[in-house]
């Protein structure tokens, strides 16, 4: 096994962790801090497939961003930071068997899936280049990435409206 490998193995199983301690902490502040370390160590990830633009837009965008937006989202609410309700619903055994029966078939179709006996060959450099012209090409990404940044606004104020409804009444 090489040392590749092994980063990768580790970085996978950090991965998988922090993402389960995101759905099953109780308390929202350490579920956003486990969230960050998710999408750092996806970042981790990127570098190891030589993906470095991907790498820095998953830093910039996922962690700087969304995950410190979350941060002041749950601070602002300031509501009592760890749920006393019940964590698991009347449901929850159908999902299980769905989650394993997902799996199961995601897994069956990565087996039989024809994959190239050699891994791709290096990215050009002008692909980088490319994406950022089509990022700002008004015929290109612009309207889905300032649609997506009106989302997360809306769904700011929307915490924000939350939070001062329950402390008024």
């Amino acid at each position: 096994m090489t040392a590749m490998q092994i980063v990768f193995l580790l970085t996978a199983v950090v991965a998988l962790f922090s993402a389960f301690r995101v759905v099953t902490t109780p308390n929202m502040v350490h579920a956003a801090l486990w969230l960050i370390v998710t999408l750092s160590s996806v970042a981790v990830l990127y570098v190891l497939l030589s993906a470095s633009f991907f790498a820095v837009v998953q830093i910039v965008v996922y962690v700087g961003a969304i995950a410190i937006l979350m941060m002041f989202v749950v601070m602002l609410t300031r509501r009592e930071m760890r749920d006393r309700g019940p964590q698991l619903g009347k449901q929850w055994p159908w999902a299980a068997v769905l989650a394993v029966l997902a799996f199961g078939g995601l897994t069956w179709l990565v087996r039989s899936a024809a994959l190239p006996a050699s891994p791709v060959g290096e990215v050009p450099a002008t692909s980088v280049a490319d994406l950022g012209a089509a990022l700002v090409n008004p015929g290109g990404f612009v309207i889905p990435f300032e649609i997506a940044s009106v989302l997360l606004l809306a769904a700011l104020i929307g915490a924000v409206y939350v939070a001062w409804t329950r402390r008024n009444s």
